[in-house]
């Protein structure tokens, strides 16, 4: 799974800031994800970690470093 395009490194890099902005404020990982999904992104584990998903299409958007976990 290619996580992101060269082209979309700013978007990618914006989207990684709200994902641990989020992970910040939550209490649990499901909590997390809940908020996650309020704007359209997915937690999904695959061979290189954790990725962020886009709900409405399923693409990948970025990863989340590997020291935080799901």
């Amino acid at each position: 799974m290619s996580v992101i395009q060269a082209s979309d490194a700013f978007m990618a890099a914006q989207v990684l800031d709200l994902v641990l902005s989020e992970r910040r404020k939550a209490l649990s990982p499901r909590e997390w994800k809940h908020r996650l999904a309020g704007y359209g992104y997915n937690l999904m584990q695959s061979d290189e970690g954790v990725v962020v998903t886009s709900i409405r299409t399923g693409s990948p958007v970025c990863a989340v470093p590997g020291e935080i976990s799901v």
